[in-house]
């Protein structure tokens, strides 16, 4: 079968080439199960069928556990038994081994359940992919497209032939329209053109990976620079949060100052006990105290000064009498 396949193929293409000289013969090819395995309806139905064959594997192990005891518990007691109730019990046993297997045939066999709902699950994918591969190749002007999958054999595939990613983009796509509004599906059109080109221009296709990676450098260098101004920011804030609060404390007199005292001991001043909405009076007040003080003190000063002169003046006068007296 597979040798008649290939035979009419190559007559296909043999036939087509001498119809269509005038310009080159375009071939693809697609990973079906490549595909399926990117297709996130599939994934999820796919993860629900694992579910029910653990399940189905469970119960076989069950069943088979079951066997293995009473074929143990049949060999510790053979020697009690009568041979009626040995071939009774290894009846049983067979009768449950046998039901195990076609269970198990049912469940995993090459028609079972699991084996049809895999079937099943892939179809309507298989459908949207087919209808997808017609599309590109009537839009691309493909001649031939192949599944790699099938059992077709394919000795060698070069990568720049392989649409897979575009049947999955296509698959995407019809699943993203109905949910859009005109504006995006506008701009998803242009999105779309563009991965078009890109499809058909592989330098394009470096050219634009280079540019979306300096456009993620680019953001990323954006991003560390916002997040540090954000944090010189915070800094800042804090400071001067404390600043103002550092201010307000001493304003409203609950912090208190270290005044110097005599020789090196230091001692806490009394918190000061300032008139609010009269600041400027208060120190006015303060140094009309202080330059009064000072001169109460000069004055002092001055007068014991002036007492001690005269003192001094009062013990001379004696002393210069009698020596007066003594030259006469």
């Amino acid at each position: 079968m597979r040798k008649q396949f290939l035979f009419i193929f190559l007559a296909l293409i043999v036939a087509h080439t001498s119809q269509a000289q005038t310009r080159s013969t375009r071939i693809g090819y697609i990973d079906m199960e490549y595909i399926l395995e990117n297709v996130s309806d599939y994934k999820e139905a796919k993860a629900q069928l694992e579910i029910k064959a653990q399940k189905w594997k469970q119960e076989t192990e069950t069943k088979k556990l079951e066997i293995n005891k009473l074929k143990e518990n049949l060999k510790a007691e053979k020697a009690l038994l009568t041979k009626e109730l040995i071939d009774e019990r290894e009846t049983e046993i067979k009768f449950l081994e046998t039901e195990m297997l076609d269970y198990q045939q049912k469940q995993f066999g090459s028609n079972g359940n699991l084996m049809f709902q895999k079937a099943a699950l892939a179809k309507p994918i298989q459908d949207q992919v087919f209808t997808a591969v017609q599309d590109i190749a009537e839009a691309k002007n493909y001649d031939f497209i192949f599944d790699k999958s099938s059992d077709l054999t394919m000795l060698f595939s070069a990568k720049r032939f392989d649409i897979s990613d575009q049947v999955i983009r296509v698959l995407n796509r019809t699943d993203k329209r109905e949910q859009l509004t005109k504006k995006q599906l506008k701009e998803q059109e242009t999105k779309e053109n563009l991965e078009n080109a890109i499809d058909e221009n592989p330098a394009m296709a470096d050219r634009q990976k280079a540019l979306d990676e300096r456009k993620a450098a680019r953001e990323k260098l954006l991003s560390d620079r916002k997040l540090e101004q954000e944090a010189k920011k915070k800094e800042y804030e804090d400071r001067r949060n404390g600043i103002a609060a550092e201010r307000e404390a001493k304003k409203n007199g609950t912090i208190s100052e270290p005044v110097k005292t005599e020789g090196t001991k230091t001692e806490t001043a009394k918190p000061e006990t300032t008139l609010k909405g009269a600041p400027a009076e208060q120190k006015a007040e303060e140094r009309q105290k202080l330059y009064e003080q000072r001169k109460k003190e000069l004055e002092e000063k001055k007068k014991k000064i002036l007492e001690e002169r005269e003192a001094a003046k009062k013990a001379k006068d004696p002393l210069t009498e009698k020596t007066n007296t003594t030259n006469n």
